[in-house]
C-alpha cells in the first residue's frame, strides 16, 4: 500500500485529504500537525472568535470521527525537523521517523515577529492560531488601551472587533494609508473613515521604536518619540511562508518553495501547496505566492489529482476577502500592475466597486458591500474581458452582459 504523508495542519492539509479519499485514493495517509488542535480554520481567529460569536468547536474544519473514518493517521503536537530525501523518511521533534512513498509539504505561513526594546513583556500578542486568539480574547476584556501596530487586514479586522469593548484602540501605521500594499487609496480612506467614525484613532507614517513598561506593557513609543499609553499591544506585521523543511532538504525555495502547474516540486515524490508555496500562474505570467483559502484549497486540489495520476494545471485567478464590522471586501484578481481606475456604485451608500483594468482589460476588482455582483466580476476578471468606463459607470448596464 502507498505511504502519502502530509506535513501541516491547515486548509491546504484538510482540503487535500478530502479530495483524495473523494477521488478514490487508497492508500495510507498520516497527518503531522506542530499544533495540538485538530486542524481548523484561522480567518474566524480575528473576526467571529474574537469577538465571542464563533466557539471553538466551530473552528474545526473535521471532526476525530472523519479522520477515523478516512483511516487518516494523525501525528499532532509534533513538528517535522528534517526530510531525508535518500532514504524517503521524515524525522520528528519526538525522534520518532516516518517513511513516504510520496509527500506533500502544507506547511503555511507563520506571523513575522519583530525585534525591538520591550518584545518580551507581558501583553504584546501576535494573531495566528487558537491559543493566541484565545490568550487576547481575555485580554481584551482587562484592559484600557490597545495599540495595533499594521493597519492591513489583521490590524484592522482586530480593531473593528475591539470597539465592542471598553478600550481605547490606536491604530499604528508605517504607510501613508491602511491596506496600502492590496487596495487603492480610494478603499484605504473609505475604510480608514469607517473605523474613525467607531472611534479608532490612527497615527499614519510611523512606525514602533520600542515598547516601555517593567513586566507588563506601559507604552508604546514611535519613531518620531510620541509616546502612546497601552497595556495591550496587537502586532500585525504580515506573514513569511513556512519553508526551512523544505530548504533543508535541498528543495529549491525563494519566497516560497518552487512548485510547477501541479504543485510538484523537483522531487517526483514531493507536492507542495498553499501559503508556503511559489507556483506559476499561465493567466498572469508571473510566478505568485498567494496567502488565501481560496488558493489554498484549489491548489490542494491540483495536487491531489497529481498524486492520482489525472494532471490539471493549477490556473487560477486570485481572490481574497475581509470583514470589518458589517462591512465586507471582496477583492478578485491582481491590481498592482493597472493604468486605470473606475468607480462603480456610491461610497456614500457604503456599496460601490472598483473596476482595475490594464490597456482596457479587466484585471481586477475590489468590492464593498456588493456580493452578487462581484460574483460577476470573478468571471470578468477571470476571461480578462475588454470592458469602457461607460459600462463600469452605468449601473443599469447588467455585468452578466458581459461574460464572454
Amino acid at each position: 500500500m502507498e505511504k502519502l504523508v502530509i506535513v501541516g495542519g491547515g486548509q491546504a492539509a484538510i482540503q487535500c485529504i478530502t479530495s483524495l479519499r473523494k477521488d478514490g485514493y487508497k492508500g495510507s495517509i498520516t497527518l503531522i500537525g506542530e499544533e495540538n488542535h485538530l486542524p481548523y480554520q484561522r480567518p474566524p481567529l480575528s473576526k467571529g472568535f474574537l469577538s465571542g460569536i464563533t466557539e471553538n468547536k466551530r473552528l474545526y474544519f473535521k471532526s476525530l470521527e472523519f479522520f477515523q473514518e478516512n483511516s487518516v493517521q494523525l501525528n499532532l503536537g509534533v513538528k517535522a525537523n528534517q526530510i531525508d530525501r535518500d532514504n524517503d523518511l521524515i524525522h520528528l521533534s519526538n525522534n520518532e521517523s516516518i517513511s513516504y512513498d510520496k509527500l506533500v509539504i502544507a506547511t503555511g505561513s507563520r506571523v513575522r515577529k519583530l525585534e525591538f526594546s520591550g518584545s518580551k513583556l507581558n501583553g504584546i500578542h501576535y494573531l495566528r492560531g487558537i491559543d493566541d486568539a484565545q490568550s487576547l480574547k481575555e485580554n481584551l476584556t482587562k484592559s484600557k488601551n490597545i495599540v495595533i501596530v499594521g493597519a492591513g487586514y489583521i490590524g484592522l479586522e482586530v480593531a473593528a472587533v475591539a470597539t465592542e469593548f471598553d478600550i481605547k484602540i490606536t491604530v499604528l501605521e508605517m504607510a501613508d494609508r491602511v491596506m496600502s500594499r492590496t487596495v487603492d487609496p480610494i478603499i484605504s480612506d473609505y475604510y480608514q473613515t469607517l473605523h474613525s467614525k467607531h472611534g479608532i484613532e490612527f497615527i499614519l507614517n510611523e512606525s514602533l521604536e520600542k515598547i516601555e513598561g517593567k513586566e507588563k506593557v506601559e507604552s508604546v513609543i514611535c519613531s518620531s518619540g510620541l509616546s502612546i499609553p497601552a497595556e495591550l499591544v496587537v502586532i500585525g506585521a504580515g506573514v513569511l511562508p513556512n519553508i526551512e523543511l523544505a530548504e533543508k532538504s535541498g528543495l529549491h525555495c525563494d519566497n516560497g518553495i518552487y512548485v510547477d502547474a501541479y504543485g510538484q516540486t523537483e522531487d517526483k515524490k514531493i507536492y507542495a501547496c498553499g501559503d508556503c508555496t511559489n507556483h506559476p500562474n499561465e493567466r498572469l505570467n508571473k510566478r505568485l505566492r498567494l496567502e488565501s483559502v481560496h488558493n489554498a484549497m484549489e491548489q490542494s486540489k491540483t495536487v491531489s489529482s497529481s498524486i492520482m495520476g489525472n494532471k490539471i494545471a493549477y490556473n487560477q485567478t486570485p481572490w481574497f476577502w475581509s470583514d470589518q464590522y458589517d462591512h465586507k471586501l471582496q477583492i478578485v484578481g491582481i491590481s498592482g500592475e493597472h493604468d486605470e481606475v473606475f468607480v462603480r456604485g456610491s461610497l456614500g451608500a457604503s456599496k460601490f466597486m472598483l473596476f482595475y483594468l490594464k490597456e482596457q482589460k479587466l484585471i481586477a476588482v475590489d468590492a464593498v458591500n456588493n456580493p452578487k455582483e462581484f460574483l460577476i466580476c470573478r468571471k470578468l476578471v477571470e476571461n480578462q474581458v475588454k470592458i469602457t468606463s461607460d459600462d463600469i459607470l452605468n449601473q443599469s448596464k447588467d455585468l452578466n452582459d458581459l461574460i464572454i
